[in-house]
């Protein structure tokens, strides 16, 4: 892994954020359970090791997408009708990104990045 990086998100409407799979969708409303999700998906496997297993081959699933930062912190809060999420981790973009897409879909935007 590489070194800490922040990454600084928003999400419009978090009560509607939504993935793709609801079994491995967030279900949630607030800022807060959505934190506590997210950073959860990012310390530990089982998100990704339930997603996998909802693949055709879960064989064939990019292993790059596997790693875990157990020292992730995400924290999130309710500005102006919008959740802005502030993430800290050494995964990949990419990582993170995937993470994000299981658990919200493409509900999200990146609007900054600064090492940690």
């Amino acid at each position: 892994m590489s070194q800490a990086q922040r990454y600084y998100l928003t999400i419009a409407n978090l009560a509607d954020a939504r993935g793709p799979d609801a079994d491995l969708s967030f279900q949630g409303s607030s800022p807060q359970s959505f934190a506590a999700v997210l950073e959860a998906a990012l310390r530990q496997p089982v998100l990704f090791q339930r997603w996998t297993a909802t693949q055709p081959d879960p064989n064939e699933v990019d292993p790059s997408l596997a790693p875990v930062d157990p020292d992730a912190t995400v924290s999130a809060s309710l500005d102006d009708m919008q959740t802005d999420v502030e993430v800290v981790t050494k995964l990949t973009h990419s990582v993170l990104r995937h993470r994000l897409f299981i658990l919200i879909g493409p509900n999200w935007q990146l609007h900054d990045v600064t090492a940690a």
